[in-house]
């Protein structure tokens, strides 16, 4: 479902009167791009679901491992209300998640979604996503992200160090894209008055727009162990390089260079910053 961008925009102009009223009961869809998330998506959807979401919406792109047979089973359970199986082998993003959300807009009801990762935990102090939409006027909602550390000897779930952003990388010798960079935020957002969402779900084209700062953190386990890391980029970089202007994804593109010349595995050690742990943990 492709929805031209004037098309989008005359919707969100029919809905200004009503596009920044308090909802006293939100109806909050999630919607995930995923590939090969069998070892987070499960959690991912039971800690969700308990945070307040009332459904999930989910493009899978060529996923090989179990992660199929987990959307099926929450399908059955009435949780996933929609999944598409995406077999585009470029990385269209933008034009996936923007998919989810004009379905979660105009066939399911929402009035906001949270545009998220499998790898993702979106934890609201309250322990309901829904205590910030049913009481602010604004219609996009910034969530700061911080990443959590590998602990390849437990379960994914089970860390619990987070990362605290370190502005010299280079005196520690660590990637120009490690786990101790700063974060954008990521955001929340109402469906009316919705136009575009930007590539990574960092920000949001509404009309208008209203942003305030959230209290929901969103907890990041971007790196989960080497031989994760290094498929995810394999794949990602092959993904990009079939569209050399596409001018996004700098870091797949960084790391895939990498693995051309022979060095991801040894940058993997510079991404988690192995030789100054101690003194980044400080």
């Amino acid at each position: 479902m492709n929805i031209s961008l004037l098309r989008k925009i005359l919707c969100a102009v029919l809905a200004l009167p009503c596009s920044l009223r308090l909802t006293a009961q939100p109806r909050l869809i999630m919607t995930l791009l995923v590939k090969n998330e069998g070892d987070v998506l499960e959690q991912n959807l039971l800690f969700h679901k308990a945070m307040g979401v009332d459904g999930f919406i989910i493009t899978d792109n060529n996923s090989t491992d179990n992660t199929p047979s987990i959307i099926r089973k929450y399908e059955e359970r009435g949780w996933v209300l929609r999944s598409i199986e995406e077999t585009g082998t470029n990385y269209r993003q933008k034009r996936w998640v923007d998919r989810m959300v004009w379905l979660a807009k105009t066939k399911f009801g929402a009035d906001w979604v949270i545009n998220a990762d499998a790898d993702e935990l979106w934890y609201a102090p309250s322990h309901n996503l829904k205590t910030e939409l049913c009481t602010t006027h604004r219609n996009i909602l910034r969530c700061s992200v911080h990443n959590v550390y590998p602990d390849e000897d437990r379960p994914v779930w089970q860390w619990d160090r987070m990362v605290m952003p370190v502005p010299d990388a280079e005196e520690y010798g660590l990637s120009p894209y490690s786990l101790f960079e700063q974060q954008k935020c990521k955001v929340m957002h109402r469906t009316a008055g919705y136009i575009q969402i930007a590539m990574g779900n960092h920000k949001v084209l509404m009309l208008p727009r209203r942003v305030k700062q959230s209290a929901v953190k969103v907890f990041h386990f971007c790196v989960r162990g080497r031989e994760h890391f290094l498929q995810k980029m394999i794949n990602g970089g092959l993904q990009l390089a079939q569209d050399p202007k596409m001018r996004h994804g700098r870091h797949w593109r960084y790391f895939y260079s990498i693995y051309k010349e022979g060095r991801l595995s040894e940058e993997y050690d510079r991404v988690i910053g192995t030789a100054h742990l101690p003194k980044l943990e400080q």
